[in-house]
């Protein structure tokens, strides 16, 4: 998949040092887990994971987006299907039969932060969802305080909805503020101009 200036493509095992430079890095991981991984746990855990998506759902998965230009790893972008309960969206099962709803994610290096590629990748996703897998609506969530997420979220046509405070057992600086989440649904993307290009 390509857009104006990524290239989004499936995982491979060779990407392992790619994906440390990514988990590894505490910036990056700050409204994540707190914690970085260790190669072991991306070899064993992360990519086996990231993999798995694309063949339980079809269409949906993780792309490891790199820059067309150079061909430099910036990180990923994720699309896939889960079942909206009462809960949390963070807490949303993996989707059984036809949902419609689609959460998207993704993380970027910190060197690639602030020049736009977040939200290009992000709504080439969106677009995706609606386009091409038949979703109504599209969802994400992330930590209240965690606004440069919440541009991207907000410039690729997202809403807020709602902020939920949850107990975690081992709370991040800042979760005291609460998780907030954002949707669109198709018919509101579409009444924007949705299927154009306007990355």
């Amino acid at each position: 998949m390509l857009t104006e200036r990524l290239a989004l493509r499936r995982f491979t095992s060779a990407d392992a040092a790619d994906l440390l430079s990514l988990d590894g890095d505490p910036l990056v991981m700050r409204f994540l887990t707190g914690a970085t991984r260790s190669l072991a746990q991306i070899r064993d855990d992360v990519l086996p994971q990231l993999a798995r998506c694309h063949l339980r759902f079809p269409g949906f998965g993780y792309w490891a987006a790199q820059t067309r230009a150079s061909g430099e790893f910036i990180g990923w972008f994720g699309l896939r299907p889960v079942t909206p309960t009462g809960d949390a969206m963070v807490h949303w099962p993996d989707a059984r039969g036809q949902t419609g709803v689609a959460s998207l994610g993704y993380r970027l290096r910190h060197s690639a932060w602030g020049q736009g590629y977040a939200t290009e990748g992000a709504r080439a996703l969106v677009r995706l969802a609606f386009t091409g897998l038949g979703a109504r609506e599209v969802v994400a969530t992330t930590m209240a305080v965690n606004t440069g997420s919440r541009r991207v979220m907000e410039k690729a046509g997202l809403r807020y909805a709602r902020t939920v405070h949850l107990d975690w057992p081992d709370p991040l600086d800042g979760n005291e503020h609460g998780d907030v989440e954002y949707r669109l649904r198709r018919a509101e993307w579409l009444a924007g101009g949705g299927p154009a290009d306007d990355s």
